[in-house]
């Protein structure tokens, strides 16, 4: 009780910032089309969950499997696939705003942990990609962690805690490929030692760092026990280019994928919390300066490079580059806006009497206007050009997959059902699937138009195929539309649907 009542207001506080990150988390949290790698994720898990040899299914498109290994319990208490998946990252999103919290305490203060906690709890970046069944947000939460039982290694030099730290890189890891950065970036946390006790505390410390790694490559060479291992690097050069690739032209993916940034950036961030971004970098990059290049301000460098290093790789190496790949330095660049506001706040001080009150005013109401778009009208949120494209107006995007379910569902009950799908591995036919997990539904993949398997199945059974508008438009007949659900309004191109055609016999 003395805890309580002395501490009382930080407590009402961190209790805000749970209330408000679940309030921007949960509502009409399947309201957004399903995306073409949720439906992958959630069919996989699905499967897995029915068939115990199928484990380590993943592997055979080059995937990890952590994520969908945590799914099942969802999908075993939760009835909606969609939900299930998108709670799963809800979790994580919670469990990566704690690490936020964490480490900006233990690097600068309790100000600065409730900083960076509001603006992770606000931030559209990280509200848009905490709703979706992605690996990304799950990666963000243990890159987090990494970096905070980093730090509390390089201080303490003790065996448990680079244990755990070992498992925090192995759950990286096994959560998806690029987690692999977090064991090469580990030794950059040397700059924050003091070398107090001589070389041999120096020794400790590598021992320890190798401790850790040991763990995580234990981790990682489980998934040998499953088939397709070797997936998992020749899947590498569909993602990224090698350096022989990049030969005489060094800065040509790097050039466009800087100009994704400026993009994306002032809009996932929104303008205030950016300059808060920025004013955190120049603050601790003058503290370092100031102490030459000694203390704790080092600590702060060192969450500053496990930010910007694997941003920079991802500009300089990936083939496809997309908003959500960058998600796990995002919670780091906002523990470096926490820092940010609490050293401009003194500064306000001079110039208004409530400098917290100004500070908030600033902050919030662009995120907020932001985030309540994107919990009731996703539409109508600012979301850069190509985010908008992918997740709600290409094929990538599904919609009216449950409604369709139940159509379906309904007519089972009255006679066989087939039904055709425009693709074979996605949106379509996965995000169909998931609803239709435990039928007795055939779901047949073909390309853009109806095959003649659907063709003939149309003689004696009940037939749907199921599909987009504007792949299809133009490529199919003798068929009856039976439902269209429209999609975004593209800006540069017609507007697109999901249909369900009847094929007639």
């Amino acid at each position: 009780m003395d805890f309580l009542v002395k501490h009382r207001k930080e407590l009402l506080v961190i209790a805000g910032l749970v209330a408000l990150y679940f309030i921007l988390r949960l509502p009409n949290l399947t309201l957004q089309p399903i995306f073409a790698d949720e439906a992958i994720y959630i069919r996989w898990a699905q499967v897995m969950r029915a068939e115990p040899t199928l484990r380590f299914l993943p592997l055979f498109d080059g995937k990890t499997p952590l994520f969908m290994w945590i799914m099942i319990p969802f999908l075993k208490f939760v009835q909606d696939p969609l939900l299930a998946g998108r709670l799963l990252s809800v979790v994580s999103g919670f469990f990566t705003l704690m690490g936020v919290f964490f480490l900006s305490k233990k690097v600068f203060n309790i100000r600065t942990a409730f900083w960076a906690s509001l603006l992770y709890v606000i931030t559209p970046y990280t509200v848009f990609f905490d709703r979706m069944a992605l690996v990304d947000s799950m990666l963000s939460g243990f890159t987090i962690w990494v970096v905070y039982f980093a730090i509390w290694l390089v201080t303490s030099l003790r065996l448990d805690i680079a244990m755990v730290l070992g498992y925090l890189l192995g759950g990286a890891v096994l959560t998806k490929t690029p987690g692999l950065l977090n064991l090469f970036l580990l030794p950059l946390t040397i700059i924050g030692f003091k070398n107090k006790g001589g070389s041999h505390t120096l020794a400790k410390l590598i021992i320890l760092c190798g401790v850790a790694i040991a763990i995580a490559l234990i981790m990682y060479n489980m998934l040998r026990l499953g088939p397709n291992f070797q997936m998992l690097s020749s899947r590498n050069t569909d993602y990224v280019f090698s350096p022989l690739e990049l030969m005489g032209r060094p800065l040509d993916p790097f050039i466009p994928h800087f100009h994704d940034i400026a993009d994306w950036f002032p809009r996932l961030f929104t303008w205030p919390i950016l300059l808060s971004v920025l004013m955190g970098i120049i603050y601790i990059l003058f503290g370092i300066w100031q102490q030459s290049f000694r203390g704790q301000s080092l600590l702060g460098g060192i969450i500053l490079l496990w930010a910007f290093i694997p941003l920079l790789l991802n500009m300089g190496f990936l083939r496809t580059f997309t908003a959500r790949y960058l998600l796990p330095s995002i919670p780091l660049f906002l523990v470096v806006a926490g820092f940010g506001v609490t050293k401009l706040l003194p500064r306000l001080a001079y110039i208004k009497r409530f400098p917290v009150i100004l500070m908030l005013i600033v902050l919030l109401p662009l995120p907020l206007y932001f985030n309540y778009f994107l919990l009731t009208s996703p539409d109508k949120a600012t979301l850069p050009r190509e985010e908008r494209k992918g997740y709600f107006e290409d094929w990538t995007a599904g919609y009216g997959f449950k409604d369709i379910s139940n159509f379906l569902l309904e007519k089972s009950k009255e006679r066989k059902v087939v039904l055709g799908t425009e693709g074979f591995f996605g949106t379509l036919p996965d995000g169909i699937q998931i609803y239709l997990d435990k039928s007795e539904i055939a779901i047949v993949g073909s390309s853009a138009t109806i095959s003649a398997q659907i063709r003939n199945a149309a003689k004696d059974n009940l037939t749907y195929f199921l599909g987009n508008k504007k792949s299809l438009e133009g490529s199919v007949e003798n068929v009856v539309l039976i439902k269209e659900y429209p999609k975004f309004k593209s800006l540069d191109a017609p507007q697109d649907a999901t249909v369900l055609y009847q094929v007639l016999p």
